[in-house]
């Protein structure tokens, strides 16, 4: 993109002074505790209005904008409910999370998982949240690049790389506590300024004609709609951005954020891809960045007010990035070896933020397609419905882990690189073999988990009653 000078500076001033500013109000995380569970100087827990904002603005991803709006462009209303629905995840992490922590005094997925299923469980279940916080630097980078050039131009680059390096800057002073405390103003300011670009670009058809966009057919849409509401069974539990802020308040607050943040996020997600509503219905062609298109048409200062949105909502996903990566490698890594974190464990994190930021994005830089982060990594990590969904069937079952979760990794990367059979589809729209991939392979991996407890139970024969007289 280009403006006049002047323009411009606006613009890439805007950059330097949102990571000045957040880096002087974000506080410094003087323990353990604050660097890892959010906790603030004298040891108490984010309070509920600060988790709520948290979850909401973590989950509003600059890439989950940018993939609404596009769908809203290419289905109508239908796209926007397809990729609302993924907020649906929320509620149920909150609910399966409140159920492992009051039930079965669970501090973490991790440790969790190596109750129920084993050390080599919680690795390959750590490895797949690693590729999770992997994707979503690029995914978000990316973004925000789009608003400074195309993909491959150095302008694109050098934004993207530039709002990396700002985000990281206060993410390594404060951790979880430092993403909570910014996440509150972020999410303040983002609905403000999206209200703002909804309100100047949405009048030009009003809420009837907008709402009556699109139709309700598997090949119109439709389909990713159905691919959503599966994918919601075992999405949520891979993204530790998520799940990590369901252990450091008590289990009702947790709850009860979860389930507000969801709500707000799902009507939040929706009302934005009315912007690519709008420019289905103004004829504007479909691209990978609608929402830029759109206010690229009103002129310069939307198109800044539309960058501003863009980079809180990155803003706030990036730095939650950060501070689950740290928690992952340097507290629950060594979990993983039999011992517990040790001191240096704030240090190695640290260190894992600034490696994941320098190697996440090479695929910005490659201009990979960011509706991928979303739509394939949910296919890879299908058998973590059976996993977590039907955990309280189960005592101690490695086998049934891994006869559920690996089946969906395999079937996500043959998804990726093209080999699922066409057969496989449902209906004959664009997603219609995603949608066949995930039903299929849903109950794969649902038969997959149940086959070692059933063969458990069958070992332990029958049970043995006795009546008296």
């Amino acid at each position: 993109m280009t403006f006049d000078p002047a323009m411009a500076m606006y613009f890439w001033g805007f950059l330097l002074l949102y990571g000045t500013v957040m880096y002087v109000i974000s506080p410094h995380a003087r323990t353990v505790s604050g660097f890892f569970a959010g906790t603030d100087s004298a040891g108490r827990p984010a309070n509920a209005w600060a988790l709520t904002c948290s979850i909401f603005i973590s989950w509003i991803f600059a890439k989950s904008v940018t993939n609404a709006a596009n769908l809203g462009a290419s289905f109508g209303v239908v796209g926007g409910l397809a990729y609302a629905t993924y907020w649906l995840s929320i509620p149920l992490a909150g609910i399966v999370i409140y159920w492992l922590r009051t039930r079965h005094g669970a501090t973490g997925l991790v440790p969790f998982l190596i109750s129920k299923y084993g050390k080599l469980a919680a690795l390959s279940f750590t490895l797949a949240i690693l590729i999770r916080l992997y994707n979503e630097v690029w995914s978000n980078t990316a973004v925000v690049g789009a608003y400074y050039g195309r993909p491959g131009e150095w302008t694109f680059i050098a934004a993207a790389l530039l709002f990396t390096a700002v985000t990281l800057f206060y993410s390594l002073k404060g951790g979880l506590r430092s993403s909570i405390f910014t996440d509150v103003i972020q999410a303040v300011l983002l609905v403000a300024v999206m209200a703002v670009v909804l309100f100047a670009i949405l009048p030009a058809h009003g809420p009837a004609r907008l709402l009556a966009a699109g139709e309700w057919r598997l090949d119109a849409g439709l389909d990713l709609v159905f691919v959503a509401l599966l994918q919601v069974l075992s999405y949520p539990f891979h993204d530790p951005v998520l799940t990590d802020r369901g252990f450091i308040t008590e289990e009702r607050k947790m709850l009860r954020a979860m389930i507000i943040a969801g709500v707000l996020g799902f009507a939040c997600i929706f009302a934005f891809s009315l912007v690519g509503v709008h420019a289905r219905l103004e004829g504007l062609p479909s691209g990978n960045n609608m929402p830029g298109a759109v206010a690229l048409a009103f002129g310069a200062l939307p198109y800044l007010l539309m960058t501003i949105v863009m980079v809180m909502a990155a803003g706030s996903t990036l730095d939650s990035t950060f501070s689950s990566l740290a928690k992952s490698v340097g507290q629950e890594m060594p979990l993983l070896a039999g011992r517990a974190p040790g001191p240096r464990a704030v240090t190695i994190g640290m260190w894992a933020m600034l490696a994941i930021a320098v190697f996440g994005n090479l695929p910005m830089i490659a201009g990979t397609d960011i509706l991928k982060a979303t739509t394939l990594s949910g296919t890879m990590v299908m058998g973590l419905a059976p996993v977590f969904l039907l955990a309280p069937f189960v005592q101690y079952s490695p086998w049934s882990f891994h006869f559920a979760f690996w089946p969906g990794v395999l079937l996500g990367v043959l998804l990726a690189v093209g080999t699922i059979p066409a057969a496989w589809g449902i209906g004959t729209g664009k997603y219609a073999l995603l949608l066949g991939t995930n039903v299929y392979g849903l109950a794969i991996c649902f038969t997959g988990f149940l086959i070692p407890l059933a063969l458990q139970r069958f070992a332990a024969g029958p049970a043995v009653t006795t009546t008296g007289r």
